[in-house]
């Protein structure tokens, strides 16, 4: 990936050499494909409609977990292959069936908090439940502060460990969500993966998971490569997509850390970013 300025891209300068400019297009969801209203604008839908009409794939990753995910899908009608949990689950959206799915020690789990509040003090924590019928847990304090009306389990602290779990998510009363990232890597980032995920969405995962090695699965069983894929996002937890993927195109809302690594950037999510980069790879005819 380029770390020198992003520029705008260049359907000429980035085909592959096959009939298509991409074969795959990996998007996010929160912050790239949706709208702050959680919606998907008729001209991304449009475009993805032209792409996909053309031979294109298109694979949602995102780090809600299936769970979180699927409301969202059955409302914007999206029942491909999708990428959630932040890697750890490959889900069939139309099915609504789990392909693949991998948990967090939840021994490993407590003693990266141990560690991480030594450095920190308290944390306020949630957990996600493993599976399709899994719950998100929220301990004491714990605010969930994206998405709209997600459900979660208000529980005391010692509720959060007693079944397997996706991930945890944790927050800190002073330090911003970057600072706690920071932090957590530092004392615990031999024990568990740390991802920034979204505005007070700090993670933690099993090490070593993260969207590219979902989106690696995920690939293999659509019989794509990495070659020939672009990939959006705005976060973070965006970064080893792009870095997996031919092509990364940075919302102009992204992150700093993504525009950072970003081979372009487009619009921001509310100004159908996603479309105006698909509308010059795959023009409508």
């Amino acid at each position: 990936m380029s770390t020198t300025s992003p520029s705008p891209v260049s359907p000429e300068g980035t085909r592959n050499g096959g009939d298509l400019p991409y074969r795959l297009i990996a998007t996010d969801l929160d912050g790239t494909l949706l709208t702050s209203g959680e919606t998907v604008s008729e001209r991304t839908r449009a475009a993805l409609a032209t792409a996909t009409g053309a031979g294109a794939l298109h694979i949602i990753v995102t780090g809600r977990s299936a769970v979180w995910a699927r409301p969202v899908f059955d409302e914007i009608g999206y029942t491909g292959i999708a990428v959630c949990g932040q890697g750890a689950q490959v889900y069939d959206a139309g099915a609504h069936k789990l392909l693949t799915s991998l948990t967090l020690d939840r021994r490993l789990a407590a003693l990266a908090i141990e560690q991480i509040e030594a450095e920190t003090g308290p944390l306020a924590i949630a957990a996600n439940q493993d599976g399709l019928d899994g719950q998100v847990l929220a301990g004491p304090g714990y605010e969930l502060l994206i998405g709209s009306d997600l459900p979660v389990v208000r529980v005391d602290r010692d509720g959060l460990f007693g079944s397997p779990l996706s991930k945890l998510y944790i927050q800190h009363h002073a330090l911003t969500d970057d600072a706690l990232a920071e932090a957590a890597r530092r004392a615990a980032g031999n024990l568990v993966g740390v991802v920034m995920a979204g505005p007070g969405v700090v993670e933690l995962l099993p090490l070593g998971l993260s969207k590219a090695t979902g989106l690696a699965v995920a690939a293999r069983r659509l019989g794509v490569r990495a070659a020939d894929t672009i990939a959006f996002g705005d976060m973070p937890n965006d970064v080893p997509m792009f870095g997996w993927a031919a092509y990364g195109v940075a919302m102009a809302n992204a992150h700093e850390e993504l525009l950072a690594v970003a081979d372009a950037v487009t619009a921001g999510n509310d100004e159908d970013g996603v479309a105006a980069v698909l509308e010059r790879l795959y023009p409508a005819h």
